[in-house]
This record gives structure tokens, C-alpha cells and sequence, in this order.
């Protein structure tokens, strides 16, 4: 995959997750993302919002996200935030940075799971 798929892959996995969590779309951050993959090592700073990608060390990020390829792949094209969210919790992806912006954004996601399965117990 080369460098100009990979940012549109990424592009399409913020604008995804953004749609299932839309109380994050005015989030103003700097993430910087470490794609992992048979001995390779791809990094990107995404700036939200937008998102605005670049491949580049992200110096200023308050977050950064690691996740190996294979599943950085998978969960962009077709990730719903549960996915996002058993990835993180098996361990298959890790978030490091600030305690509160994580926490945050845990928060949050957690909070619209909860209306979405609130939704469809009323359908």
C-alpha cells in the first residue's frame, strides 16, 4: 500500500469513527499514529479537526495511537467504535499521552455506545 493509500485510509477511518461519535467533531487535537507492521515502523500526525494527514513525526501530539497494520487496515475501512474500542481493550491497540484527553475521549465513546444500544432497545 503506498504512502498516498495509506492517508486516505486514514482520512477515512477518523471521518468514520467521527460519524458513530459525533461529540468528538469539534475536538481540537494533534494525534500522532504508529502503523506497525513486519519490521516497519510508519508514522503520522493527523490533526483534528479535518483531519489533516501527514506523514511525519508528530512532535505535538497529545495522543498517540499504536496499532499494528494488519489491523489499523481492517478497523479503518470497516470499524465500528466497538471494534475501536475491543481493540484497545485486547490490546491489539494502544493509546499513550495525557491521562485527561484520554479519559475523555473514553468518556465519550462510551457514553454514545450507551445511546446507540439505548436507540435500538426502543426500535
Amino acid at each position: 500500500m503506498s504512502g498516498a493509500d495509506t492517508k486516505t485510509l486514514i482520512e477515512t477511518g477518523v471521518r468514520r469513527f467521527l460519524e458513530q461519535v459525533p461529540a468528538l467533531e469539534n475536538l481540537k487535537i494533534v494525534v500522532g499514529l504508529e502503523l506497525r507492521g513486519r519490521g516497519d515502523v510508519q508514522l503520522y500526525r493527523v490533526q483534528l479537526p479535518g483531519p489533516s494527514v501527514t506523514k511525519d513525526i508528530a512532535s505535538d501530539a497529545r495522543v498517540r495511537l499504536i496499532v499494528p497494520r494488519s489491523h489499523f487496515n481492517e478497523l479503518a475501512a470497516e470499524g465500528r467504535v466497538r471494534h475501536w474500542r475491543e481493540a484497545f481493550e485486547t490490546g491489539h491497540a494502544k493509546a499513550e499521552g495525557s491521562p485527561e484527553i484520554l479519559k475523555l475521549i473514553a468518556n465519550v465513546v462510551s457514553r454514545q455506545e450507551e445511546r446507540s444500544r439505548t436507540r435500538k432497545a426502543r426500535h
